[in-house]
């Protein structure tokens, strides 16, 4: 026989996950008087969450395809069209909201208290009574005649326990902290690539929603992540953002070979994923006065915390170098690993090109000009992830879709456990978890009401 929560009533909502889609989803469907449960694998609520402090995304749908053409376009329009009431319910915890500003050159959103929104979330599953284990991993779901009907889990003190549910809905974050999951998904390269976010995202979601005969997508999508400098370890959460360069949309990358391999100023989080194909995963960042005039030593967010990336790099021991002339990249270290003297003349060529209007190979759309202005700072950067773009396909209303049509009754996911949003592309992280996170919450208490329906 089943257990069940709640001294022997399912709960109305399972949610396996206390990050942003999971406290979402948990605190407004507590809020709208519905019985949660709430399963965190880590001692303490916040997930990745914690790390961010930016609710945003593209003001319109046509400017979010513009970006991003070949992500799913309903899931799309709901992120567009869910946007402002996600603020307002943030807004409406009690949680203080930023003024509108400007994100990246195609985005709009705020500056939220993160933290803030976490203990709000936290206060209203607590008020409403819900149950919130940590510490506690789900093991499997269970299923009855293809209806997803809770999850068994094991418990801080290693104690199983089955949880009965209505709903149950998939936040564990994605799976960027499973080097396996990261290598058969991504890249054979990104197996080994540093992580910039909490370590719990190991694929638990995933691997339920698969059990269960969820769908996959989409194939290569990819990550979100930003270079960093290569050789330094990022255990340490408060380089997350000290050692992102996110200068090197206004640099030039070189791989091992000496060449250039894409448009660096398309995106920075696009050329780490460019950057984890390419051979070892390195490659050499070169910008110019300019560069590091008006992009290394300005903040790369409006209301950010402010570090030179480029000068943090070189006090932890990255390799890095300031060349007064371009002809210095000719006397490069030979255990760097690097051509110098050929992308010296590549460094020329490229200037001459960008001088004469000649057209550039790869094209620079967004910065096309020369980058010629001595000194030259140069340093090794490598990929790093932050969350994965593939996973369980959903609709709109976060319900996860079956790999033989439909969807697979009573089981929800939102936030990175999801795919087919983004394909090599981004706008925000946190506003799909907490759109899909709210939509989520709502489907789970339509459930609710038509099993009360069906029992009067």
């Amino acid at each position: 026989m089943m257990g069940t929560a709640n001294n022997g009533a399912a709960a109305d909502l399972l949610v396996i996950g206390g990050g942003m889609a999971g406290l979402t989803a948990g605190a407004r469907a507590a809020r709208d008087g519905a019985h949660v449960v709430l399963v965190e694998r880590a001692p303490e609520l916040g997930g990745s969450m914690v790390f961010a402090s930016n609710v945003w995304t593209t003001p319109t749908f046509e400017a979010l395809r513009a970006v991003n053409p070949d992500g799913d376009p309903e899931l799309g329009r709901a992120l567009i069209e869910g946007f402002a009431n996600g603020v307002e319910w943030i807004r409406s915890v009690g949680v203080h909201v930023g003024p509108e500003k400007q994100i990246l050159r195609y985005g709009r959103g705020y500056a939220v208290d993160t933290s803030g929104y976490l203990r709000a979330c936290e206060r209203i599953l607590r008020t409403a009574g819900a149950e919130i284990l940590t510490g506690a991993q789900p093991r499997s779901l269970i299923a009855d005649d293809g209806v997803v009907r809770g999850a068994e889990v094991v418990l801080a003190d290693g104690t199983v326990r089955p949880i009965e549910a209505r709903s149950t809905v998939l936040t564990t974050g994605g799976f960027q902290a499973n080097p396996d999951l990261r290598a058969e998904h991504i890249h054979s390269q990104a197996h080994g690539i540093e992580l910039r976010a909490a370590t719990n995202s190991v694929g638990t979601g995933l691997r339920l929603g698969l059990s269960v005969g969820g769908a996959f997508g989409k194939p290569g999508a990819g990550f979100y992540g930003h270079l960093v400098a290569a050789g330094v370890s990022l255990s340490d959460p408060a380089l997350f953002g000290e050692l992102a360069l996110f200068y090197s949309e206004h640099a030039l990358l070189f791989n091992t070979d000496g060449e250039r391999f894409t448009d660096e100023t398309q995106a920075d989080h696009l050329t780490a994923n460019a950057l984890v194909r390419q051979p070892e995963a390195r490659g050499l960042l070169v910008g110019d006065a300019v560069t590091y005039r008006d992009w290394i030593n300005t903040p790369y967010v409006e209301g950010v915390e402010f570090v030179n990336s480029f000068e943090a790099a070189r006090r932890r021991g990255a390799r890095c170098a300031v060349a007064e002339d371009v002809d210095e990249f000719e006397f490069m270290p030979e255990e760097w690993g690097y051509p110098g003297a050929k992308i010296r003349d590549a460094i020329k060529a490229f200037n001459a090109a960008a001088r004469s209007g000649s057209g550039l190979s790869p094209s620079r759309e967004y910065d096309p000009r020369p980058l010629d202005e001595p000194p030259y700072y140069v340093l090794e950067a490598a990929p790093a992830i932050t969350f994965t773009l593939a996973g369980l396909l959903i609709d709109r209303d976060a319900r996860v879709r079956s790999r033989q049509g439909g969807t697979v009754p009573g089981l929800l996911a939102a936030g990175s456990d999801t795919g087919g949003l983004y394909v090599l592309s981004y706008a925000g992280g946190l506003a799909p978890a907490l759109v899909f996170g709210l939509a989520a919450a709502r489907t789970a208490l339509a459930q609710t009401d038509k099993q009360a329906v069906s029992q009067t």
